[in-house]
């Protein structure tokens, strides 16, 4: 993952990469900013290995960051900006993080989390002078000052961490999981397979794609169109359908707070074709009244993940973007993302509810609760068990 923003650079150029607001982020210009980033984070001491926070919303800045401190070999942790300041040291301390990327609104909650830890250094995405304590913090914009627009990424291997994601919890108290870069690189490969027909390939030590032969997929068209991005980029859900989507050259439209007319009406604007989020989204989507007259006929692709989505939601769905196909999918965290997923092959009949198939790659099997080395029969409940590429 050091080298894919000059990868994406190198594929894509001066298309768009990210558009938050009235901003425009070219691919070249995110290569450059993350290379910006990348050298501020060595100049302060930040190297191969370390951890960088962060503690961020949806916006332009977190992209640089993201690709910027992959870029200089460190890993990333991903944190909720609203957590509370005792979850945040707890994540802080067990991390060991010694950078942050942070914003304005939770600033305080930070510092405080922060102090007394080994976090060093915070860059706070803001157009006001920041306030310092016990911690440095500087603008993000002012620390990216300076520095060249170029900066080899670092040698990490397959077997360095690229994330250290915290799972959801719902077993009892969220645990740290140890993402390689390996484990990232393949579940955003297989998502190209599954959804646009592509796989990864290097050359010349950048990563580009190359068409599957035999492989006819009616989903997203490399260096063509653009999704809607609603879904917190600090969840893997919607940071791996990014990563994807970056990969294959679309334009990713930063929606903000999710408002169902305006992410119906940015649809419209910017002709979206491919649009993942969860299924409380797609259902305030699809029974909001400006469906009926807004032009949504360029959306190809309707994909829903993080949670299962209900018939009557995906019925309407299907109902309110005439010419998609409603696909959802299922991962978990120790699994990078996506362990299963609808394909979009032309021809493929879909059966409404199903989470697809096993990506490329990926082994499934369900075994009885009280013999783990069996494998369950037809309509037997059990655990699944899951192995691939993308599994930590």
């Amino acid at each position: 993952m050091a080298v894919w923003a000059p990868s994406l650079a190198a594929m894509y150029g001066d298309r768009a990469a990210v558009v938050d607001g009235d901003r425009v982020l070219s691919y070249r210009e995110l290569d450059e900013k993350s290379a910006q980033f990348a050298g501020a984070l060595s100049a302060a001491g930040v190297a191969e290995h370390d951890v960088v926070l962060m503690h961020l919303g949806n916006c332009a800045e977190f992209h640089i960051a993201y690709y910027g401190a992959l870029r200089v070999g460190a890993a990333v942790t991903l944190v909720n900006p609203l957590q509370p300041e005792p979850g945040l040291r707890r994540q802080i301390e067990e991390t060991g993080a010694v950078a942050a990327v942070s914003q304005p609104q939770q600033l305080p909650t930070l510092l405080g989390a922060a102090a007394g830890t080994t976090i060093r250094l915070v860059a706070v995405v803001s157009d006001e002078p920041v306030e310092t304590g016990a911690v440095e913090a500087v603008r993000f914009d002012e620390l990216l000052a300076g520095h060249a627009t170029e900066f080899a990424p670092a040698q990490v291997g397959g077997d360095d961490v690229a994330h250290i994601a915290y799972t959801g919890g719902t077993t009892g108290i969220s645990k740290g999981v140890r993402v390689l870069h390996r484990n990232v690189v393949g579940n955003v490969t297989q998502m190209c397979g599954w959804r646009a027909g592509y796989q990864t390939v290097v050359k010349d030590g950048l990563v580009s794609l190359e068409k599957i032969d035999g492989l006819d997929i009616a989903g997203v068209v490399p260096g063509e169109g653009s999704t809607i991005v609603v879904s917190p980029l600090f969840h893997a859900h919607a940071l791996i359908n990014t990563s994807f989507l970056l990969a294959c050259g679309l334009t990713q439209v930063l929606a903000g707070r999710f408002d169902p007319a305006r992410m119906l009406e940015l649809i419209e604007i910017h002709r979206a074709g491919y649009i993942t989020g969860s299924p409380a989204m797609w259902h305030a989507l699809a029974t909001h009244p400006d469906v009926a007259t807004r032009d949504l006929s360029t959306v190809r692709v309707v994909s829903s993940g993080a949670a299962p989505i209900d018939h009557v939601t995906l019925e309407a769905l299907a109902v309110a973007f005439p010419n998609a196909t409603v696909a959802e999918g299922y991962g978990l965290t120790e699994g990078t993302c996506v362990v299963t997923a609808m394909p979009l092959a032309r021809g493929l009949r879909y059966r409404i509810g199903s989470v697809g198939l096993p990506v490329f790659d990926t082994e499934i099997e369900i075994r009885p609760q009280g013999d783990m080395t069996a494998t369950a029969g037809p309509n037997e409940r059990g655990e699944l068990w899951v192995r691939g590429p993308q599994v930590t």
